[in-house]
């Protein structure tokens, strides 16, 4: 065994001598710069002790392999042509071994301050482009809310919200994204039973690396684009492309219920397929899945989700998805039994390209946690009613500058609980003459079992000092009536809002409302500044 390694040892400073001895008489390195179908170009230091007609030669472990030949030459590249069996990519390592022999005929060098000649029919070198292209984007604001009422119950909430997307960091496989909120109420002493005041929300934080272009790992709580019904999942999801067809798992934890923090407990995993379409005319995506979460190790909910979204000749945009749970346990009795509790489908179609009409339908039954509502199960299934609604809208632009629509929805289920009609109507003018600015009126009225109420609106906006300030001007009426007794109330609102951009990327924004009711006037202030960054801007 040790004569082995010896003869091993030896062996190696052999050949590294002998690789040394090489460079001391004539080994010449470059680098590989570009390569097209017939040619590759080199890079060298010097290209004096090479001829045109020598053989370049690359590496395979202590031996060197002849794969190029040299056609023509500069004083620091030579343009080459592959022999048979040998492959190349940018940078790769190329040897010139220089050979004591006689001096082939020479041909004409072209010079430093030329440029090597192309082959006839070839394109100039490209300019190369990394495979991914970064972009840093991101908004960061800060709010302030004001309820002055006229008996002096002041209330105050202040909000802050950060959104940033990080695509492919410094062109990396590697993309971060992130939408973070912080809300804190500011109530009188008096009021204060021990609620908490102080919120702080992470709906999306997550790390996306692009092992190559058809696979992706992501890490972090993220809501996936493919099936949004889940909501944010914690943990890790992995998707891979086959062409147009696709696949992902999902493997990690729901957040918590009630506060929406990170719960150890939820665990859930899953796997989906799907396919995906794109051309000029025509683009669809569909998604199928399978997911089961847990609360504690036991079974919470396991189901089926459907998901899809098209569009069709640029005129019919289509989107559907449902939920079918799958998995069911009362009195510790399991069984598998489909239970529709979520489905929604929506259409618009672009009838010319100045009308276009909308309409959806959706039908939904509470869901059924059987570990985390262990308590209120039987009472779930009793109360086991779907909530419907359909909506319609169209949206007409008779003439330059002039646009109006309508739109009606209903809600509605079988016990005739919860339901309600609402109309809407408006018309808005987004260039006025003389004055400039923008004009609406939009009318609303709603009808539950209780109560119905009609409000009307009127709004004027415009841009003033060089589109810097922008200005909102608003008035709406308001008339509520309780259908099971003869009340009635009305309230006026009188608002202004201006924005000032402060720079492209800075703005500040102040609203201030009074609201006229009886013989007493609330009145409420709103402030924000918005602070946008985008590296491509």
């Amino acid at each position: 065994m040790q004569l082995k390694h010896f003869l091993t040892i030896n062996l190696l400073l052999f050949s590294a001598t002998f690789l040394i001895a090489q460079d001391d008489s004539g080994i010449i390195t470059g680098n590989v710069s570009f390569v097209t179908s017939k040619t590759v170009y080199v890079k060298f230091k010097d290209t004096d002790p090479i001829q045109i007609g020598d053989t370049l030669h690359i590496t395979e472990g202590a031996m060197l392999k002849p794969c190029l030949l040299v056609t023509q030459k500069s004083s620091t590249s030579c343009v080459c042509t592959a022999l048979s069996g040998c492959e190349f990519k940018k940078d790769d390592l190329v040897v010139f071994k220089q050979v004591n022999s006689p001096n082939l005929n020479k041909e004409e060098e072209i010079s430093e301050e030329e440029e090597l000649s192309k082959p006839e029919g070839e394109k100039p070198e490209p300019k190369v482009k990394p495979l991914y292209e970064g972009r840093l984007r991101g908004r960061l604001s800060a709010a302030s809310y004001s309820s002055l009422p006229a008996d002096g119950n002041n209330k105050h909430r202040t909000m802050y919200r950060l959104s940033f997307n990080g695509d492919h960091i410094n062109n990396s496989k590697f993309s971060v994204e992130s939408y973070l909120n912080y809300r804190q109420n500011f109530i009188p002493d008096a009021e204060l039973t021990g609620q908490q005041t102080k919120f702080f929300r992470v709906y999306n934080l997550a790390v996306k690396y692009d092992i190559d272009s058809t696979l992706s790992l992501t890490v972090g709580r993220k809501i996936n684009n493919k099936a949004s019904s889940l909501g944010a999942i914690d943990g890790i999801q992995g998707e891979k492309f086959f062409g147009k067809n696709y696949a992902g798992i999902i493997a990690g934890f729901r957040p918590d219920i009630f506060d929406y923090g990170f719960n150890f407990d939820l665990l859930e995993y899953g796997a989906y397929l799907g396919r995906k379409t794109t051309n000029k005319r025509f683009y669809s995506q569909t998604t199928l899945g399978l997911l089961e979460q847990r609360n504690k190790g036991q079974i919470d909910r396991r189901y089926a989700y459907f998901q899809h979204s098209s569009t069709i000749g640029r005129k019919l945009n289509f989107f559907g998805s449902f939920e079918l749970d799958l998995y069911k346990k009362v009195l510790e009795v399991t069984s598998v039994e489909p239970r529709l509790t979520n489905f929604y489908v929506s259409g618009r179609y672009r009838i010319t390209r100045r009308i276009d009409f909308t309409v959806s339908y959706d039908s939904r039954k509470r869901i059924v946690f059987y570990e985390t509502l262990k308590t209120e199960v039987e009472q779930l299934l009793d109360d086991d009613i779907a909530r419907q609604g359909i909506r319609a809208r169209i949206n007409v632009k008779p003439i330059k500058y002039v646009n109006t629509g309508v739109s009606y929805s209903r809600r509605f289920q079988i016990d005739n609980q919860n339901k309600s009609d609402n109309i809407n109507g408006y018309v808005s003018l987004s260039k006025i003459p003389v004055i400039n600015g923008s004009f609406s009126v939009n009318f609303n009225m709603n009808r539950s079992r209780y109560l119905e109420s009609q409000i009307l609106s009127f709004r004027h906006s415009r841009s003033m000092l060089n589109n810097k300030l922008s200005t909102d001007l608003y008035f709406r009426m308001v008339n509520y009536k309780y259908l099971n007794s003869e009340l009635k109330f009305g309230q006026q609102y009188y608002g202004a809002n201006f924005t000032y951009r402060i720079t492209n990327k800075l703005s500040f924004s102040i609203l201030g409302e009074m609201n006229a009711k009886s013989s007493v006037n609330d009145f409420r202030v709103n402030t924000k500044i918005i602070k946008r960054f985008d590296n491509k801007r």
